[in-house]
């Protein structure tokens, strides 16, 4: 399977860096070729932009922006698509469950 590309956006891009450890642990122990990475909302766009992004999660702390990041999303994807986006399960992050929050990421991709 190609490499997937999942980006985490919060507030200054510093909560999820665990987050995205723990996510990259669980990916290599389960055979899954994903970059991972997390950034700032604020430099959401410029990822959006000029990588091909296969999922974008937010953190519960800027769930707020949901509808802001819907319109960056919107066909900025493969072919045209959307990217699909979601907010990150309340519980997943707070015990920073790199496994849970992966699996989010994937059903997401995989449809």
């Amino acid at each position: 399977m190609a490499e997937q590309t999942i980006m985490l956006n919060c507030s200054a891009g510093m909560s999820t860096s665990l987050l995205v450890t723990k996510m990259q642990q669980a990916a290599k122990a389960d055979g899954i070729d994903a970059k991972i990475f997390a950034c700032p909302a604020s430099e959401a766009d410029q990822h959006i932009q000029n990588e091909e992004i296969d999922c974008v999660l937010l953190g519960p702390q800027v769930s707020y922006m949901r509808g802001d990041f819907e319109n960056k999303v919107k066909g900025a994807g493969k072919d045209g698509k959307d990217i699909p986006l979601d907010v990150i399960d309340m519980q997943a992050y707070g015990m920073m469950d790199g496994e849970k929050v992966l699996k989010q990421a994937e059903s997401l991709i995989n449809g």
